[in-house]
């Protein structure tokens, strides 16, 4: 069996989470690429850091932030939902099993082995996307809070 037979046997759930995984991967990538060294990213924002406009500095560096985490809601709720729709493809195919069980009988174990397949393809497909997702929402969380206790430290100088 190749891939894209695994592909077709998950059904709509698992093109639900290419198509996910297509989308967090793009913001991953994106990050990677525009998220440059601790050293760059402090002197930027100490760079727009303007005293003129009535923010205190301390908000302008938690706005500056902010606006580094562009994405990454997009990148942790795919992590937190592709889990639940491998969850929802295993009830599925558990349904679907006991469907052609009752139909069927048990006389023959071939007979629901399509079900318990398309509860484990998406269980894994599920844990396929979630897993790299999680890891780079947390790595990239890491690196902004080290960029803003850096510009706090050399702004501030806490």
């Amino acid at each position: 069996m190749d891939l894209m037979q695994y592909v077709d046997k998950g059904g709509i759930i698992v093109y639900i989470l290419i198509f996910l995984n297509i989308i967090g991967f793009t913001i991953i990538i994106w990050k990677f690429l525009t998220l440059p060294r601790k050293n760059a990213m402090v002197k930027k924002v100490r760079d727009k850091v303007n005293t003129q406009n009535g923010l205190t500095i301390y908000a302008q560096i938690e706005y500056e932030v902010k606006k580094l985490e562009t994405g990454l809601t997009y990148v942790k709720n795919i992590a937190s939902i592709a889990p639940l729709l491998g969850l929802l493809g295993t009830v599925y195919g558990v349904f679907k099993s006991f469907e052609s069980i009752t139909q069927n009988g048990l006389g023959d174990p071939s007979i629901f082995s399509n079900g318990i397949s398309i509860a484990l393809i998406t269980t894994i497909a599920g844990l396929i996307v979630a897993i790299p997702h999680h890891i780079a929402y947390n790595h990239f969380i890491s690196q902004i809070d080290a960029i803003e206790l850096k510009a706090k430290k050399e702004i501030i100088a806490l």
